[in-house]
């Protein structure tokens, strides 16, 4: 899907989930950011602090949020994405997400990708690609894969400057 065909709630969607990365980037996590949105009239876009949400709206339903945590939890799977999702499941009581987008600032890591698929995500929006691990567009195309049992639809390059920026900022925070 181009970018062309984005919508506003597409648009408003990864901006909470760049929120979700300028939190990683103050807790000193790579900071991506994601969040996970159920599409159905009975949606919702409130904020809470742990992954879940109750407000209505006809833009879609919050049902999961993440950041990386990989430093805070000591965990390599603490990603953005599979912590989202894991709110989600949580949220709905179900581990298939065929209803859902995942709007995440970082294309997903092979890792990431994977549960995209086993989770029967509906489609995924990311912000800036990964030269050295995206595993979306990239170097693999894992979500879109016919030899797997499920594709999701996948569109890129949603806010990419701005979420390459944070990127960028952490990195070279980093270094000094």
């Amino acid at each position: 899907m181009s970018l062309d065909a984005l919508t506003e709630p597409d648009r408003r969607w990864m901006k909470k989930a760049l929120r979700e990365a300028e939190r990683a980037f103050e807790a000193g996590e790579v900071p991506v950011g994601a969040v996970v949105v159920q599409h159905d009239e009975s949606g919702s876009d409130g904020d809470s602090q742990n992954g879940r949400s109750t407000g209505q709206s006809s833009d879609g339903r919050l049902v999961g949020r993440g950041q990386n945590r990989v430093e805070a939890l000591d965990d390599p799977t603490a990603h953005a994405e599979m912590l989202a999702l894991t709110a989600a499941s949580e949220t709905l009581e179900r581990r298939r997400l065929t209803d859902c987008t995942l709007y995440v600032t970082l294309e997903p890591c092979p890792m990431c990708a994977g549960a995209l698929v086993q989770a029967r995500l509906g489609r995924l929006v990311f912000g800036a690609f990964d030269e050295k691990a995206g595993a979306a567009s990239t170097l693999y195309q894992i979500p879109q894969d016919e030899r797997l049992n499920h594709r999701v639809e996948v569109t890129s390059g949603l806010e990419e400057e701005r979420a390459a920026g944070l990127l960028q900022a952490f990195f070279q925070k980093q270094r000094a």
